[in-house]
């Protein structure tokens, strides 16, 4: 069997001033997928995803001959070796940044039940190595 697992998160960075003054927001979509679970493991699945976090590609490879591989681009991508600082880094430590500055912003994960959401937002907050965005941002704060 195959495994696709990713949790989505929706980030809003600092409105920025255009040539006419104007405020424009921007949506940002950074993908992040789990590794593969104990239990997936023993059972025989199998990764199917390969992720290019240089250029935000996912590509799903099926072991089916007759389908081509599909290719998916995001704003950023973290593959499952990603650790927790690296996402609050680069993804919520920039937001949070903005909102202190006076600008809206927002985090929030999207995904099928299983894919890691609770992981990403929350961690584990007693593990420091473990804690996820939301305690990451009050410590910032």
């Amino acid at each position: 069997e195959l495994c696709i697992s990713s949790t989505f998160l929706k980030s809003m960075p600092p409105a920025t001033t255009g040539g006419g003054g104007k405020s424009a927001e921007t949506v940002r979509v950074v993908v992040r997928c789990r590794p593969l679970s104990s239990k997936e493991v023993e059972s025989g699945k199998k990764m199917i995803i390969q992720m290019d976090d240089k250029i935000g590609e996912i590509v799903i490879n099926l072991d089916d001959e007759q389908e081509q591989a599909k290719r998916f681009t995001f704003d950023m991508v973290y593959p499952p070796t990603a650790t927790q600082a690296k996402i609050f880094e680069t993804t919520g430590m920039p937001i949070v940044q903005s909102v202190m500055d006076g600008y809206n912003g927002t985090i929030f994960a999207y995904g099928q039940t299983g894919t890691g959401k609770t992981h990403t937002m929350e961690g584990m907050w007693e593990n420091a190595e473990q804690r996820g965005l939301t305690p990451r941002a009050f410590q910032f704060v």
